[in-house]
Order: C-alpha cells, then sequence, then structure tokens
C-alpha cells in the first residue's frame, strides 16, 4: 500500500509542487485546498494518485472538520506537510476574534497536530526566516494587537516555530518526527499586494526561485527521519533569539491549547 502523505495549501505555489512531486514518487497524496473548486483543478493537473480535501484552516471549527475528513479517509498519515500560510494585508479577525494569519500559520499546524497524532507518522512544517524578525506575545499576537504587514507574519511564524521542539518531545516515545524547513525566499502569490506596490513586488519576485525549487527541501525532510530541527533549506541551522526561549515556548503552547480546547 502506497504511504499517504497529506499537504495543506496544496493548490498552487509550494504546495502544488510538492504535491506534484510526492505523487510522482508514488505517494497517495492528499490535496487539501480551502476553495475545492481551485483544489480540484490543481489535482486534475497532477499525475498520480492525488485526492482533494476541502478544508478551510481560518477557524477551530472549520480545522476540526479538516481533522476528521482526514481521519475518515486516512487509517494513517505517513506524513503531514503543514504549507499553507497567509501573509496579511489588513489586521483581519476570524470567527473566533483572532487574527487571521495567526489562526492559519500558528492555530491551525498545532491543532491538526494534536488531533490526528494518534496515526500520525512523520510532520514537516515549512516556516519562514523571518521568525527571527517576530516576537511572540502571550495574548496580543493572537488578536494582532498593534498590527504590522511583516511583522505580524514574522510574529506567527515564530509562534509555530517555537512548539516544533515541543512537538518533537512529546512525541519522542511514540516515533512521531517533526521538522521544520524555511525553503527560501520562492515566487510565490504569498504576500501579493494591490496597487503600486503590488506591481512592484511582482517585478521583485522575477528574481525570487521557484516554486520547484522551494519544494526540493520541503520534499527532502518528508522522506527523513530526525526530529526537532529546523532547516534553512538543506542546511541545519540552530534556531535563534525568541525562538530558543524555553519558557516563552511553553507559554505560547499553553495559549494554543486553550484557543483550541486541545488541552
Amino acid at each position: 500500500m502506497a504511504s499517504t502523505v497529506v499537504v495543506t495549501g496544496g493548490n498552487r505555489g509550494i504546495g502544488y509542487a510538492v504535491c506534484e512531486r510526492l505523487a510522482g514518487e508514488g505517494f497517495t497524496v492528499l490535496l487539501v485546498a480551502r476553495d475545492p473548486e481551485r483544489g480540484a483543478r490543481a489535482a486534475a493537473s497532477i499525475r498520480g494518485d492525488v485526492e482533494v480535501v476541502a478544508g478551510d484552516l481560518t477557524t477551530i471549527a472549520s480545522v476540526r472538520r479538516l481533522a476528521d475528513e482526514l481521519r475518515d479517509r486516512c487509517p494513517r498519515v505517513d506524513v503531514l506537510i503543514h504549507n499553507a500560510g497567509l501573509w496579511p494585508s489588513r489586521r483581519t479577525l476570524t470567527g473566533d476574534g483572532l487574527e487571521e494569519s495567526f489562526a492559519v500559520n500558528h492555530l491551525a499546524p498545532f491543532l491538526l497536530n494534536r488531533l490526528l497524532e494518534d496515526r500520525l507518522g512523520r510532520v514537516v512544517q515549512v516556516s519562514a526566516g523571518l521568525y527571527v524578525k517576530g516576537k511572540a506575545e502571550v495574548g496580543r499576537t493572537a488578536v494582532g494587537a498593534d498590527f504590522h504587514q511583516m511583522r505580524t507574519y514574522a510574529d506567527t511564524k515564530l509562534c509555530n516555530l517555537l512548539t516544533v521542539p515541543l512537538f518533537a518531545e512529546r512525541w519522542r516515545a511514540s516515533g512521531i518526527t517533526i521538522d521544520a524547513v524555511h525553503p527560501g525566499v520562492i515566487r510565490t502569490g504569498l504576500g501579493d499586494r494591490r496597487g503600486p506596490m503590488g506591481w512592484l513586488l511582482k517585478l521583485v519576485k522575477r528574481k525570487w526561485a521557484t516554486p520547484e525549487e522551494g519544494a526540493e527541501p520541503v520534499v527532502r525532510l518528508a522522506h527523513d527521519t530526525g526530529t526537532g530541527r529546523y532547516f534553512n533549506l538543506s542546511e541545519e541551522v540552530p534556531l535563534e533569539g525568541p525562538a530558543r526561549d524555553a519558557e516563552l515556548a511553553g507559554r505560547v503552547w499553553e495559549e494554543a491549547e486553550a484557543l483550541t480546547s486541545a488541552g
């Protein structure tokens, strides 16, 4: 039986390239997309065993529905790749009263990990090198206090990254492994804007790496067996700054448990 991989945000960008690569290697790929029509078009263009799963990562309830769907379809998730991400242009609150990028970039992966952990084999978290510019402020980052387009994105990525070593330790006895990777500065739709700044960004992005290049370190980690590590492209590097703060990591974890009722 083919191994099963779940890829969030799999209908475009790095996620699509990862689905394409792993389907070509013989994996059964579950492509998670917020828009089922776009997900279906993406899946139809990939050669191999690819199924679409509609999944909204913006609210606690919708993430729980996605987890239920995945549990119904998969007796085992050999690899779970958290690729979906949001770079916000303005402060937007979800139905749970949380800042949207905090919900998508941090809480959704946290909750999926908790809800699926009895059938996980490996987790790959797509991260961002900008985490070093972030601050994880318990009680404030969650609601987008002092919102800033770049710093809020960095804040949410830092929150997420702080939980990776804790998941690695939590799962050590069960054999589940987890690593995080910054895939590079990639030419995707992440962070696209309208107006003059948007056009300027598109010009700049022409020099950035392709989604296929961004998929390379993610696919490599899908096959790896280490745990609790952070990679910049294909190089393992130590975490920096507040990402090394164990006390902060514990408080971020406790907040995520409280917000998701996952304790």
